[in-house]
């Protein structure tokens, strides 16, 4: 039998991931530094845009300002890297950021072979087409010999590849860089359709000249379920994460709101003491009262999808499938005991 020597081995595990940065505590290192780096979209309304002070919102900047309030009790301590759908995991696997949240969908292909971990769904999406009402268009079956502004880096390629292969349709791709991009070569033209998953093509549609005249066609074509991810090899910083989304989503079941969870310190309820007594803590590096942080800061799952995409923002998204799951949707944690 051939002997394989360790540097073989080492020279082979670089090959596969050359950018992977080194799995050292990710927590301590946000502490030492004094906030989270945070890789998010170069703008997209309702997920990560810059407001006209500069101040990113969007429920992936939440996110990321859940994390910073549990891992240094202070929301506002995170740094936003934009990033493009070409270049979100190179920073990510680098270690440019300490978490990617930017509208990124969780798939085998980039679970199991990049050296990352998704840490949970933060919104259930799908694909779908926008084209202008002009164009007289009602489903997305009669958009044979369409062209199509589409974003390059994304599963939207394969999945509109697919989707006209099935129908045995054709189509020309109008490929761009970023999402203001699409959306400009739409308004401008250059293509009959623009094509992203549903939820962005509302924040893209908002930021047209003439919204009203452009629709969202009825047809969802994909599964596109959205959420945080972080390098693999840090499975301190990975349940962090993790744990963060859920204490949101853990939250709004528990009727626990940044209004009212000061005074629901004095709650009989196990699961609210629990929950405010920061269960895990000793494991996950942080405060005891992380979860309490969270909460108080930046508000439970239903405030930051209505804020930033639901009813009270200017996307007025229905929450669908992202309703909890006591209430008819599909969005679920894991309990906090």
């Amino acid at each position: 039998m051939k002997k394989i020597s360790i540097c073989a081995v080492l020279t082979a595990v670089s090959v596969s991931f050359p950018m992977m940065a080194s799995a050292a505590s990710t927590v301590k290192s946000v502490q030492k530094r004094g906030y989270v780096q945070c890789g998010v979209t170069t703008g997209l309304p309702g997920f990560s845009n810059p407001n006209d002070k500069g101040k990113w919102q969007g429920i992936d900047v939440d996110v990321c300002r859940a994390v910073a309030a549990a891992t240094l009790g202070d929301a506002n301590k995170v740094k936003y890297t934009p990033l493009t759908a070409k270049e979100r995991f190179t920073a990510l696997q680098s270690g440019e950021i300490d978490v990617l949240s930017r509208v990124t969908t969780w798939t085998i292909t980039r679970d199991a072979s990049l050296g990352l971990n998704f840490t949970g769904v933060t919104y259930y999406d799908g694909q779908g087409f926008m084209v202008s009402k002009e164009l007289g268009v009602k489903s997305a079956k009669e958009l044979d010999g369409a062209s199509v502004c589409i974003q390059s880096g994304t599963t939207t390629e394969l999945n509109l590849a697919d989707y006209f292969r099935q129908n045995e349709m054709e189509f020309e791709p109008v490929v761009f860089d970023t999402a203001d991009q699409t959306a400009k070569g739409f308004e401008a033209g250059r293509c009959d359709v623009l094509t992203s998953d549903q939820s962005q093509l509302y924040a893209l549609r908002i930021k047209l000249s003439k919204p009203d005249k452009a629709m969202v066609l009825p047809e969802v074509i994909s599964k596109e379920p959205l959420g945080p991810v972080v390098r693999q090899g840090d499975d301190q910083w990975f349940n962090l994460v993790k744990w963060t989304l859920f204490a949101m989503v853990n939250a709004e079941e528990l009727g626990l709101t940044s209004s009212n969870i000061e005074k629901e310190k004095k709650s009989k309820n196990p699961e609210v003491q629990r929950f405010i007594s920061g269960e895990g803590s000793k494991s996950l590096g942080i405060s005891s009262d992380w979860a309490y942080q969270i909460v108080k800061q930046v508000g439970n799952y239903g405030e930051i999808f209505e804020r930033n995409v639901g009813s009270s923002s200017p996307l007025k998204i229905d929450r669908g499938l992202n309703k909890l799951w006591t209430k008819g949707g599909i969005q679920y944690a894991p309990p906090m005991r």
